[in-house]
């Protein structure tokens, strides 16, 4: 089988713009959630939301490409242009050869929503303008992306709940390992704007700890009352290993196994059994046993069910050494996006040898209190870690990456 490595990353979140900003957040433990008054006015019941502002793109697309892309277009743009210039890949190389791209991305809310508005006032179809198909549907991203970098190659949008874009990293390493693809684009997208968590909100998942934002999203910890919504985009590029040797590529990290499942049961409560044949699935992929892993970047979004179930999963699977962090303590989630920001986050770390911290984990409950959890930044070298990712109906998806050999 192919090896497939890690040759380039991009960010664009909460945490920061960039890659070393994230970085620098990461190993501060530095939260990025805040509190969005416009929210509380819409009717929500919790305004806490990851905080991050839309990219300013004019001056760098012109403006028919830009009319294309909705709020998450736009972060992916900006995580993908990272990406490829940190994996040496400019416009010539893109031209002359073929790439694919697997994105994460479930919802497209706010162009539906201003398309609505539109017609309810105007009753004219042909006021919407010529972009609002593009903005609207949920592939989006790929439609955009793919014309912007002229990629020819496998062209998908994953539609996976909160494990869309692990999933996308999981199809690109499938593709790349049999031959079908030598270079891919992977990567998850999150709209933030008010439109898109509404629903959410109505399920009453979302943390309503507004006294300080900060300390809200409280992945494992006994006092946990709910997720924080955010958002932004992360793109990988995953290449065949001897295609990335040949043209001189930086290579950053491996991927050695994608393990999946689905629940099987109810369409918004998770279960243990599901996420931890996963998570076997994924180390017996990588042909690696559990003691191999150094670190695990946990789901856990902070809910009362879901860090309970996950915690039981590890600790099945994993015992109570290994040491495990959520990142979401301090991007709140990042739904659609987090499976591939996860990996980016990871993956820092792994190359500056540290484990961010989960933080706000004061108090351990019965499940978390049986597990390793971080709490502060651990200098520590990463040689491989996993990876998980969970979703609505069920759907579970887990990575294991490590450094190249």
């Amino acid at each position: 089988m192919r090896r497939v490595v890690i040759t380039g990353m991009g960010i664009y979140s909460c945490l920061g713009k960039n890659l070393q900003e994230v970085k620098e957040s990461l190993y501060a433990g530095k939260s990025g959630i805040g509190i969005d008054p416009e929210r509380t006015k819409y009717g929500y019941r919790s305004p806490l939301t990851g905080i991050l502002e839309r990219p300013q793109l004019k001056g760098k697309l012109d403006r028919r490409l830009r009319t294309g892309l909705a709020e998450e277009g736009e972060f992916a743009y900006v995580a993908t242009e990272e990406a490829l210039r940190n994996a040496a890949i400019d416009m010539e190389y893109l031209e002359g050869n073929e790439v694919g791209i697997f994105y994460g991305n479930d919802s497209s809310a706010k162009p539906v929503v201003e398309a609505h508005k539109t017609m309810e006032e105007k009753k004219d179809t042909m006021l919407l303008g010529s972009s609002a198909i593009f903005q609207s549907m949920n592939s989006t991203v790929t439609m955009n992306l793919s014309t912007i970098f002229k990629l020819r190659g496998v062209n998908m949008t994953i539609s996976a709940a909160c494990a869309s874009g692990s999933h996308s990293i999981g199809l690109g390493f499938l593709f790349i390992r049999n031959g079908w693809q030598d270079v891919v684009v992977c990567g998850g997208a999150q709209e933030v704007n008010l439109y898109s968590m509404a629903s959410f909100d109505a399920l009453s998942a979302f943390s309503v700890r507004t006294d300080d934002p900060t300390k809200a999203s409280r992945p494992f910890d006994a006092h946990r009352d709910g997720l924080v919504p955010s958002g932004g985009a992360a793109t990988l590029i995953l290449e065949e290993y001897e295609h990335a040797v040949r043209r001189g590529a930086p290579i950053l990290a491996e991927v050695v196994g994608y393990g999946f499942s689905s629940n099987g049961g109810h369409i918004s409560q998770p279960n243990n059994d599901g996420s931890y044949i996963a998570m076997s699935r994924a180390l017996q992929d990588a042909g690696v046993k559990a003691d191999e892993i150094d670190y695990i970047n946990a789901h856990a979004t902070s809910t009362p069910l879901g860090d309970m179930y996950e915690a039981m999963a590890i600790h099945k699977l994993f015992g109570s050494e290994t040491p495990v962090s959520s990142t979401k303590s301090m991007t709140g989630h990042e739904c659609w996006m987090a499976g591939a920001s996860e990996i980016v986050y990871a993956n820092l770390m792994m190359q500056h040898a540290f484990i961010a911290p989960n933080i706000n984990f004061e108090q351990p409950d019965e499940y978390s209190a049986k597990l390793n959890i971080v709490a502060r930044t651990k200098e520590q070298p990463i040689d491989m870690y996993l990876s998980n990712s969970f979703g609505f109906g069920g759907t579970n998806s887990a990575l294991v990456v490590r450094k190249v050999k």
